[in-house]
């Protein structure tokens, strides 16, 4: 049945002007809640728990995407039907596609990723690029990594931008926030983790670590920013400082294509006869 009319007519309704403000960081973090654009987003959020909380569909997507609305409804999520001009309000993209989600922040307490006994951890340490953030917690998530860690000094990981980079991601795998990088190592570290920095100066080359047979137990790669890679006192806190080998003539790789190739390799390491499975003790 096509619903006769937007519910929401107005830009200026009080729900609008609350989830508009959410685009703001200062906004997010009083309120605890962010937005989820997109139908795979809203999806996704709908099979996280109760993290959802209310929906804003225009007549057409609400219809487009009735299985993911319905989803939401099931969750105890309030859907509202909106006329375009409210979507665009509240959207932070160019085109949106006519669904917006209010979710409720799921970050994981650092502990709690500690006590599960990671096997692959990616930590992003100075990664100021809300779009870079959101693509290495996809590439994380694509090569089962077990926890993403953003430190203190990264971007918030509720900005639309990474949301949406995240192409629903962030739903599948715990990801603590403003863990300080040195806590985030020492902790790792006291975990069982090795844990290696990726940077293009490492001393160290992936394919010599892979050779050597060193990558099949517990890992966590540290990410730093794409620009000035990291800090010399960053690096100094890992077990080692490894640079992914360029064999053409490259200048050099993009912080998430880096970030996929190392997380894979470890992935692969790992998986191979001989290697570590889990953690054992503690």
């Amino acid at each position: 049945m096509r619903p006769a009319s937007p519910e929401l007519i107005s830009p200026r309704s009080p729900r609008v002007a609350a989830a508009r403000r959410l685009a703001k960081r200062n906004f997010r973090g009083k309120e605890r809640l962010f937005l989820a654009e997109g139908p795979q987003a809203v999806r996704e959020a709908a099979g996280y728990g109760d993290t959802l909380v209310e929906v804003f569909a225009t007549v057409e997507a609400a219809e487009r995407y009735a299985d993911i609305v319905g989803a939401a409804r099931d969750t105890g999520a309030r859907v509202h039907l909106a006329a375009d001009a409210v979507i665009e309000d509240i959207s932070t993209t160019v085109t949106p596609q006519g669904l917006v989600g209010v979710c409720r922040f799921l970050d994981t307490p650092f502990e709690d990723i500690l006590a599960a006994r990671p096997r692959l951890v990616a930590v992003l340490a100075h990664v100021r690029d809300p779009g870079n953030a959101g693509t290495v917690l996809r590439c994380a998530d694509a090569a089962g990594a077990e926890a993403v860690v953003l430190t203190d000094a990264s971007v918030d990981l509720y900005n639309p931008k990474a949301v949406r980079a995240s192409v629903g991601s962030l739903f599948h795998l715990p990801v603590a926030v403003g863990v300080p990088v040195e806590r985030a190592v020492a902790g790792l570290r006291d975990a069982g983790v090795r844990v290696l920095a990726a940077d293009g100066a490492g001393e160290d080359d992936l394919d010599a670590e892979l050779d050597a047979g060193t990558m099949g137990g517990p890992t966590a790669w540290v990410f730093g920013n794409e620009a000035w890679g990291l800090p010399e006192e960053t690096r100094a806190l890992a077990d080692a400082v490894v640079r992914v080998p360029i064999h053409g003539k490259a200048e050099s790789l993009n912080l998430a294509t880096a970030a996929a190739v190392c997380l894979y390799a470890s992935a692969r390491a790992q998986r191979a006869a001989g290697g570590c499975r889990s953690v054992t003790g503690g």
